[in-house]
């Protein structure tokens, strides 16, 4: 399966183009976050992502109000609102959880965690598929000036369950950048998008 990821487009037409370019390659779209700039034009964006006729996973980040991002993705057949939930298609599990990427920790995806994402039977599944907007804790992607502000408790999913796959943004400076921790490989694909094989 391939899978396009993006992340922060904060409603860049030239972004948007680009990502509309490379669906076409793919049979999967996934957006970790901030698609528009501060809520504006959502509507039209998420409208447009339908309109490339594949599936698209989508979560809001610091840009986004989840209910409003939720409300806009229920009326289009092709977007699915991930945030808090998982999607399976064919043997790949995908579980998302969006905002944030200001905290250190976040009890409220510790909990959303221990009680939902641990309990799916991850033994039947290929590939499992972490999606957030907050980039993981003592990585590439969360390095700046010196210091690591990433997420702990994400990284302490990522470290217990080794998802086959973690896309992540918030983190402009690191759009592009990748990192494995285990098995686990983590991407922040930046607005520009890249196709990976699940």
């Amino acid at each position: 399966m391939k899978s396009l990821l993006f992340s922060d487009l904060h409603g860049n037409i030239n972004f948007f183009n680009l990502i509309k370019e490379k669906s076409a390659n793919s049979d999967i779209i996934i957006c970790s976050g901030d698609i528009s700039h501060m809520g504006n034009d959502l509507n039209l964006l998420v409208s447009r992502l339908n309109s490339f006729k594949k599936q698209v996973l989508i979560l809001h980040g610091n840009h986004e109000q989840k209910d409003e991002l939720r409300d806009v993705c229920n009326e289009y057949e092709n977007v699915t609102f991930i945030h808090k939930a998982v999607h399976i298609q064919g043997e790949n599990l995908f579980m998302g959880f969006g905002g944030g990427g200001f905290s250190l920790t976040d009890p409220e995806f510790s909990l959303v965690a221990n009680r939902f994402f641990k309990k799916q039977d991850f033994e039947k599944m290929k590939r499992l598929v972490l999606i957030t907007h907050a980039p993981p804790f003592k990585t590439k992607l969360d390095l700046i000036m010196g210091e690591h502000r990433g997420n702990k408790s994400i990284r302490q999913f990522i470290d217990e369950v080794q998802p086959h796959l973690v896309v992540c943004g918030h983190l402009h400076e690191h759009a592009g950048k990748y990192e494995k921790i285990g098995r686990s490989l983590i991407i922040n694909p930046g607005p520009e998008g890249m196709i990976v094989e699940i």
